[in-house]
Order: C-alpha cells, then sequence, then structure tokens
C-alpha cells in the first residue's frame, strides 16, 4: 500500500515538473527596465515526445494520434488464458505503435470463449462422481490505420520478437493494389494463353455449322433403317 501510494505520488510530481519544463519559461531582467522578460521555450508536441525516451513512460497510457484518411492497414488480435498479462502486453502494443507514427485504436474487448470439460475421478466406484473443468480465453484487438507497409511490418516484427509469455498474438494486413494492376494482369494473362493468329470467328462458326451437320446426319440415319426394315417385314407377310 505505501509502495503504491510512493509511486503515484513520484509519477505526479513528474508531470508537475515536465508541465513546468515545457510550459514555463525562464525570467530574464533586462537592462532598461526591472521587470523580467520571459524567453519563449519551444513546447514538445505529442508525437515528438512518444518518440523520444521518457523515464516513466510506460505508466501512463499511450498517445492515441489521430488519423488523416481513415484507411484500415492493419488488424492486430491478441488472446490469452490470463487477463493481466493480456492487459500489459496491448498497453507495450499501444506505445511501440504510437513510437512508430501508426495511429491505432483502443483495445476493443472481445468475446471471452468459454471451454468445459466433466471427467470420471474414477473408472470403477467413483464412476458416478465426475470433475468439471473450466477454460477462458480472453481476446483483445487493436486495429491500425494510415501506415505504410513497411511500418506495419516493422510494427508486427516488433511486437513478434518481444511477445509476452501467455500471451497469442496475430495479425491482419491489408495490401492496396497501384492503379492499373487490373490492365497489368489482363495482359500477363494473355501472353500466357496459346492463341493462334489464324483463329478467326468466321472459323469458329463454320466449325460449328459442320459440327451440327453432322450430329444431324447421325441422328437421321437411324430413322431411315426403320422404316426400311418395316417396309421388309411387310413384304414377306404378303
Amino acid at each position: 500500500m505505501l509502495s503504491r501510494s510512493c509511486r503515484s505520488a513520484v509519477s505526479a510530481v513528474r508531470g508537475c515538473l515536465r508541465y513546468n519544463s515545457t510550459s514555463a519559461a525562464p525570467a530574464v531582467a533586462s537592462a532598461d527596465s526591472a521587470t523580467p522578460v520571459r524567453i519563449p521555450i519551444p513546447q514538445l508536441t505529442e508525437p515528438e515526445y512518444a518518440a523520444r525516451v521518457v523515464d516513466g513512460r510506460s505508466l501512463r497510457p499511450p498517445y492515441q494520434l489521430p488519423k488523416t484518411h481513415g484507411i484500415p492497414v492493419a488488424t492486430l488480435h491478441f488472446r490469452s488464458y490470463h487477463p493481466r498479462l493480456l492487459d500489459l502486453f496491448i498497453h507495450f502494443a499501444g506505445h511501440a505503435a504510437t513510437a512508430l507514427g501508426i495511429p491505432v485504436s483502443k483495445p476493443v474487448h472481445l468475446p471471452t470463449q468459454r471451454r468445459l470439460w466433466t471427467v470420471i475421478r474414477g473408472p470403477f466406484v467413483h464412476k458416478k462422481s465426475q470433475e468439471n473443468f473450466e477454460r477462458r480465453t480472453h481476446k483483445r484487438l487493436i486495429k491500425a490505420w494510415d501506415a505504410n507497409p513497411e511500418a506495419v511490418d516493422m510494427l508486427v516484427q516488433y511486437l513478434e520478437k518481444h511477445l509476452g509469455a501467455g500471451v497469442g498474438f496475430r495479425a491482419v494486413k491489408w495490401t492496396r493494389a497501384p492503379v492499373g494492376v487490373g490492365q497489368k494482369t489482363l495482359e500477363s494473362v494473355m501472353g500466357q494463353l496459346r492463341l493462334d493468329q489464324q483463329v478467326r470467328a468466321e472459323k469458329v462458326k463454320a466449325l460449328g455449322e459442320q459440327i451440327i451437320k453432322e450430329e444431324l446426319a447421325a441422328a437421321a440415319s437411324p430413322a431411315k433403317e426403320g422404316t426400311v426394315t418395316t417396309k421388309a417385314s411387310a413384304t414377306e407377310s404378303s
């Protein structure tokens, strides 16, 4: 209890020092008048502050960069059996995405997957006595927007390299095809096809007419044979 209060006090003092260092400016007395003159100090923006090494920054929530175009580039899925480990790694992933300049959403709590098992205590005397086991899988989701594919790959590789114990991670990335990819695909497919330059619509039409004639002739020949046999049987009977 004492250590937690000390931590909160230290974080509060650091926040005050950071605010005073960025907002306040040293007072310098001018030679003409006795009134002090304040020299403006450039304030750090949140992206610049997130890209720097600051002691105790991991204790604060990650900064949410604003979306520029609203184009989704990836979704990061996390799952674990331990919610504390899961929330800790998601906090780490949010800081990593902010440091790389990738706008990400806040973690979304997905439905918890619950599985139950019923196992008998013993195969003989205690067969009717059964024991139940339960396993809950907690899931979270983070969505990323408006980022370069190389930056997204760097984030995914970094999270996979520093993956927390007992946490599962899966990334779904979207890639945008360049303009004119349909025409290039059509040209590549047409180049692979075996098309003869002599094949024309007239030849195809003539081939179709020939096939129709052959089919009609084959269908008419059994009918003629049937009429001939009936005439021959009639003459024999007379």
